[in-house]
């Protein structure tokens, strides 16, 4: 397993809603233009754009953004630190995150596309069966 991956199934995906699995998911295999990588979000989370409405996020992003209704910015750069912040913890590194950020925003679009669209419904059957 790469290291993008252990990143993901053991320190992101279970912090990730179904709601926001799912929208990454469409996202994904409708090669949404709003799933954008090498930035977290548009518009950029600067302090006079804090209340402005969200246009295009990354993986994460997207998943605060269409399953979790952050619709601002500000509330999407506080989901996105949060949630990267957990997974941290929980994998015991600091900036773990990064291996998995690198990664999507790395990885050309079509190899990224397929590659965490096997991952998102890894995790979408895992939390089926869990429950």
């Amino acid at each position: 397993m790469e290291r993008w991956q252990r990143v993901w199934r053991d320190g992101l995906a279970p912090r990730l809603s179904h709601g926001g699995l799912q929208a990454l998911k469409t996202a994904l295999l409708r090669d949404d233009p709003r799933l954008i990588q090498k930035r977290t979000m548009s518009p950029p989370p600067l302090l006079g754009l804090q209340d402005a409405e969200v246009e295009a996020a990354c993986a994460l992003g997207l998943c605060g953004w269409h399953g979790d209704g952050c619709n601002t910015v500000g509330a999407l750069e506080a989901y996105f630190n949060d949630l990267c912040s957990l997974a941290d913890a929980d994998l015991g590194e600091p900036a773990a995150c990064r291996h998995f950020l690198d990664w999507f925003d790395g990885t050309p679009r079509y190899t990224m596309r397929r590659q965490l669209l096997a991952e998102v419904e890894r995790a979408l059957e895992a939390a089926r069966v869990a429950a």
